[in-house]
């Protein structure tokens, strides 16, 4: 099939501000009126997500769908300006794009709303407003609860993410707009726009708790405002997978779900392979919700998932070897109990119990991978036995025969805290026959949101108490000849930003209790179509990017370094030129976090980016440095841009902003 792409295309919005979509057409804009995609995110169509772009909504276009990439209000080409994140004007936005396309020649008044991360939560909150035209969606890697699983807050811990993912949106958000689209208002729009940058880090840090700034956003506020039918994918390595199980169990509008085995990237790229036939499987969704075609996608089982099989701790793992099966949800088998035994065992009772005691050294974690793969070398996690001499672990005996989860574990901890604030860590690892240990699941929680994330309380001191720890969804296969561990410690660095005092907490195991979604087996699923793209887009590699990723230990000051440093492309994908528009990209980035084991006082985080963007006659370099300390009060958050075009400078921007720590 014939396509037609239009480079730009102005989308005019109510109040006058202008947003820039990229369109593709099947058979050009003559062509018979066809269901459309859309997918809106703040991540520049001409250059930042080409590479990506083409290849899939090509792919749709090929099935005789028009797909339409817009740029948010105030990000690459569109203007006005970009205040935070999922705000209502982006919604509004969304909901006048999707009337704007539904009325155009070349639709059928039939849209469907699809995305990953951004856009994969801004297809759930616009799908909630309900506009006329807007038909399913695809949501992928997004949550229904935007403190508790998004990059800020995890169960009430403050993530490092925050800080990388805020320094790295002030990046992205200090590029200028393209002259070529834009004309010569592009100098004095970009000037503007650095003016206006907010300092998303301390934005974002500074609500500690659920409150309506976070409710805004998250459908799980209602869940039946959404009625349109919803295609929810999650992925064991990523790290929104927790809300595919939820959404499955609350949304009353048609829906089902995958969980494969990637980080976050689009399936069809998935890695840790295998990746999937997605782009199919969108189609056939589509087709059905779009077109009125019955594909059998409600004939499928509610969730399809992948089992894990067990695989060494290699922090880099291009595949991931399982298999798919198909299961009701919620789960119809119950939960099979496990208790935790005073002398380091999990089984069938109780055996010696006792009250244990852990403060686990601040550095613990540094073996727990990044919060969110990607796809990266050295992202995954590393061998547990380096972190489980900071833990309390508790196995089981060697399994005589498979022993396989698909769910959500919980485990329930009968505690008490020396200090009013503290962290609870959990991991679940598979214990191989040669000792070494791949962690399969964790969860991290503040203890004094241990009642819920909107009112935080602090902890008595000395009081015991019991907490559910739910730990996030995982499938997973434990092979005969394995153990299972559970393993609870007192602090995740450099995932989560520590208390403010090393606690110790003392567990009594006999009031301890695992709770494993066990599967009895069967509901195999014969998996998906091969992957499948569409157009290629002209790329040249300029140079590829290095990347340095290591923990190192001051033995002399008894500091610990985790150091990430990428060199040339964020993600790995180097230096590129996209050809048709003659724009080269390169984006550096370093990370380097430090702390002393017994003091969480020298928690220090810092991060250095350099981007680089533009052609001959139009170059863009962003210099930013950022960096986040605190103490038993407060955290410090500071900031320093430098940008230039052409090799003048044209704004310095700095921040220095103090947050009170609420419980935290």
């Amino acid at each position: 099939m014939a396509t037609e792409i239009i480079e730009h295309v102005w989308i005019p919005m109510s109040d006058g501000t202008r947003l820039s979509a990229r369109i593709f057409l099947p058979d050009g804009p003559g062509g018979a009126p066809a269901p459309a995609i859309l997918e809106y995110i703040p991540y520049r169509k001409r250059d930042g997500t080409r590479g990506r772009d083409a290849p899939m909504h090509g792919y749709f276009v090929q099935q005789g769908y028009a797909a339409v990439r817009v740029d948010i209000r105030g990000t690459g080409d569109s203007e006005g300006h970009m205040a935070d994140e999922y705000l209502e004007l982006e919604q509004d936005d969304a909901v006048e794009v999707i009337a704007w396309i539904a009325a155009q020649d070349w639709c059928d008044g039939n849209v469907g709303m699809m995305g990953k991360s951004w856009s994969g939560f801004n297809s759930l909150q616009v799908a909630a407003r309900r506009p006329p035209a807007l038909k399913a969606i695809i949501t992928c890697y997004s949550t229904d609860d935007r403190f508790k699983d998004d990059i800020h807050f995890m169960n009430g811990c403050l993530l490092n993410d925050n800080l990388w993912w805020g320094s790295i949106m002030m990046a992205y958000q200090a590029r200028p707009q393209d002259p070529e689209v834009t004309g010569e208002a592009w100098r004095g729009a970009w000037e503007k726009r650095l003016d206006d940058l907010p300092f998303f880090p301390a934005l974002w840090a500074e609500h500690q708790s659920y409150d309506d700034y976070w409710k805004h956003g998250s459908v799980q506020e209602d869940y039946s405002a959404i009625t349109c039918p919803v295609l929810v994918v999650g992925a064991w390595a990523d790290s929104y997978t927790n809300s595919v199980p939820r959404l499955l169990e609350n949304l009353t509008a048609p829906s089902r779900g995958i969980i494969g085995p990637w980080g976050h990237v689009y399936p069809h790229d998935g890695a840790p392979g295998p990746a999937i036939g997605f782009l199919q499987e969108a189609t056939r969704w589509w087709d059905q919700w779009l077109r009125g075609r019955d594909t059998g996608v409600m004939e499928e089982p509610k969730l399809r998932a992948y089992i894990n099989d067990p695989v060494a701790p290699n922090p880099t793992r291009p595949h991931q070897p399982g298999r798919w099966v198909g299961s009701a949800w919620p789960r119809e088998e119950p939960m099979q109990q496990m208790h935790l035994g005073g002398n380091g065992t999990l089984g069938d009772r109780a055996e010696a119990p006792a009250l244990l005691p852990i403060r686990s050294p601040q550095s613990h974690g540094i073996a727990a991978g990044e919060w969110m793969a990607v796809g990266c070398p050295g992202e995954m996690p590393a061998d547990q036995r380096i972190d489980d001499g900071g833990a309390l672990t508790f196995d089981t005996p060697v399994l005589e025969e498979d022993l396989e989860i698909l769910g959500v574990p919980e485990l329930d901890l009968h505690l008490a805290s020396d200090k009013q604030v503290a962290q609870v860590v959990v991991r679940i690892g598979d214990v191989a026959s040669d000792g070494q240990i791949t962690r399969v699941t964790y969860q991290v929680l503040n203890l004094t949101h241990r009642d819920g994330h909107a009112d935080p309380k602090p902890l008595e001191p000395g009081r015991f108490e019991t907490v559910k720890v739910k730990l996030s969804a995982c499938g997973h296969r434990f092979a005969a000849g394995h153990r299972l561990r559970v393993s609870v410690g007192t602090a995740y660095w450099p995932i989560i930003w520590p208390s403010p005092e090393a606690a110790t907490l003392t567990i009594d195991t006999a009031a301890s209790a695992l709770h494993l979604p066990v599967r009895a087996g069967g509901d195999s699923h014969p998996g998906f179509e091969p992957p499948a793209h569409g157009i290629e887009v002209p790329v040249t590699m300029i140079r590829p990017a290095t990347l340095e990723r290591t923990a190192t230990t001051d033995f002399l000051t008894g500091e610990v370094t985790y150091v990430t440093d990428g060199q040339g492309g964020l993600f790995g994908e180097g230096v590129l030129r996209f050809d048709e528009v003659g724009t080269v990209l390169s984006h550096s980035l370093r990370r380097e976090l430090k702390i002393h084991p017994d003091d969480p006082a020298t928690a220090a985080y810092r991060l250095s980016q350099v981007y680089e963007m533009g052609r001959e006659g139009w170059q863009t370099v962003i210099q930013l440095e950022t960096e986040m300390t605190s103490d038993r009060d407060s955290f410090f958050l500071k900031g320093r841009m430098d940008v230039s075009h052409n090799g003048e400078p044209v704004r310095t921007r700095t921040w220095d902003e103090t947050l009170p720590r609420n419980l935290i």
